[in-house]
């Protein structure tokens, strides 16, 4: 089984005034009455996945827990923002060392859902194999607000899997030209996929104060109300870092 992991934090700064700190666009009813938030539980409810694990903030929380809609998932409390390599820790020691994480922001749009799923359960024996597998999507246009992957050469254990040589931040539109005229760059859209017990020894490796501070606030957490909320002090210890640049 696969477990969706959903990061929904948000500080409300785009789509403002519709979005705001208090209510995020993820929550936002913009498509046909359906908002990003459930449009990323609805793609995650398939055949082999596995009830979702929600990382969001104390505001929001009865917002995703509504949008959940009851389902039998559970919901992490951040107690302060430290961007997602601390959340995706976090949700790494909830899950059981063999299970398999699929990382999702809850504000992305994918309007091919059986794509995304066909993708996902591709990428599944990388991940099983011990690999960290992040999806790209190839690029139709010059961008300039997103970041890029540049891939090497193809992995064996699975196909349309390729190693990564390397992450580029936003380029220029010229160098986000040559990107999309070489072939060799997908954009970067922030969706990962590896074992939880491999994320954590990767994350012990590259992000050490990341784990300490993650480990002593789950190890002191309490339940209320059916959410898990972490210590504060301790999780408010934790570097604010991306996954991308913790581990990736």
């Amino acid at each position: 089984m696969i477990l969706p992991v959903i990061l929904s934090g948000g500080a409300g700064k785009r789509l403002w005034p519709l979005s705001r700190e208090s209510h995020p666009k993820q929550f936002l009813p913009l498509f046909d009455g359906r908002s990003l938030f459930s449009l990323t539980l609805e793609r995650v409810q398939a055949e082999g996945f596995a009830a979702p694990l929600v990382i969001c903030n104390s505001e929001h929380r009865f917002m995703a827990a509504e949008q959940l809609g009851g389902c039998d998932s559970r919901i992490i409390i951040e107690p302060c923002s430290r961007n997602t390599a601390p959340a995706v820790a976090m949700a790494a020691l909830a899950a059981d060392p063999d299970d398999i994480l699929l990382v999702l922001p809850s504000d992305h749009l994918f309007t091919d859902v059986a794509a995304f799923r066909s993708m996902v359960t591709g990428a599944q024996p990388l991940a099983a194999a011990g690999y960290l597998v992040t999806f790209g999507v190839q690029p139709v246009f010059p961008a300039t607000g997103y970041g890029y992957i540049k891939r090497a050469a193809a992995v064996k254990e699975a196909a349309g899997g390729f190693h990564v040589e390397r992450f580029v931040e936003k380029p220029d539109l010229a160098t986000a030209q040559q990107y999309l005229a070489s072939g060799d760059y997908l954009w970067n859209c922030g969706v990962f996929m590896f074992r939880a017990g491999t994320l954590l020894d990767q994350m012990r490796q590259h992000a050490p104060a990341v784990m300490q501070a993650c480990e002593r606030a789950f190890a002191t957490r309490a339940t209320d109300l059916g959410f898990i909320r972490l210590d504060a002090e301790a999780f408010a210890t934790a570097p604010d870092i991306s996954i991308d640049y913790a581990v990736m």
